[in-house]
């Protein structure tokens, strides 16, 4: 005859296998969600990406934005904490709008210098904002920045830190072109909380961001923007990188319904 079993140890051993289930199902999660350092796609690549893009780049932001980006970028001037007559370096410039609302901020008595590593992207900035006093266009990396130690009063950078190879680098080099109690501030995009919100983001922007670049005959190189948030860090790991770097004061806080993140820190 068969010894009866025991209500009591038969609930814990259910127990016990559904607690290995969910340790196993969120190790597999925490597998999938693996926080990237950097930027993986080789840098010749992105250049030629935003190269390609560059003559349509600021009408498919603002569609894929609802407008909001002059918004955001405002916020980013703000966040600079610049006074008239400052100097300012907008880093990964792209085609200019942050580098020119930093300079109207400054007024024509101040200083800023916008760098980008794609050409084509640096052409669309000089045909736009070129003419404007004190603002100047340079190729140069993001990572090797072409300009002396603190010789300015905030450093900038907006949409462009998800395609540097080493973020904590980005960072570090922004850091080194600002004076001590200047400011470092980074306009980024993220993804929203809590977690089945961010998925959903995730999901949509890898179907909208594609057939919006398609409309502008840019499909493939659009299609790298929502692969490009795999695995980017949470604004609260980015906030942790800029601490790391030296960075003191930091803060960030969500912009967009938590689809940007905007941070800020004082270089000591």
């Amino acid at each position: 005859m068969t010894a009866a079993q025991d209500p009591g140890q038969e609930a814990a051993r259910g127990a016990a296998n559904r607690e290995s289930a969910d340790t196993a199902g969120a190790r597999e999660a925490a597998a999938q969600e693996v926080v990237r350092t950097g930027n993986t796609v080789p840098e010749p690549s992105v250049t030629s990406m935003f190269d390609s893009i560059a003559p349509v780049y600021d009408r498919m932001n603002t569609l894929m934005t609802a407008g909001m980006d002059g918004r955001w970028r405002r916020a980013a001037v703000r966040a600079a904490n610049l006074s008239k007559g400052g100097t300012a370096l907008d880093v990964a410039c792209g085609t200019g709008k942050l580098t020119a609302a930093l300079a109207a901020k400054v007024g024509p008595e101040g200083r800023v210098e916008g760098v980008d590593l794609s050409p084509a992207m640096l052409d669309e900035a000089r045909r736009a904002f070129g003419a404007m006093r004190g603002i100047e266009f340079v190729l140069g990396n993001a990572l090797s920045l072409p300009v002396a130690d603190r010789s300015f009063d905030a450093a900038t950078i907006a949409f462009g830190l998800r395609n540097l190879a080493s973020f904590e680098d980005g960072f570090r080099e922004m850091a080194r072109a600002v004076r001590s109690g200047g400011r470092v501030v980074c306009l980024e995009l993220s993804v929203p909380r809590p977690r089945f919100m961010g998925r959903f983001y995730v999901a949509l922007f890898r179907i909208t961001a594609p057939f919006i670049g398609a409309l502008f005959r840019r499909r493939a190189a659009y299609a790298y923007l929502p692969s490009s948030l795999k695995g980017f860090p949470p604004a609260e790991e980015i906030a942790a990188t800029m601490r790391h770097v030296g960075l003191k004061d930091v803060g960030f806080k969500r912009l967009g319904l938590g689809t940007v993140a905007l941070h800020w820190g004082t270089v000591a």
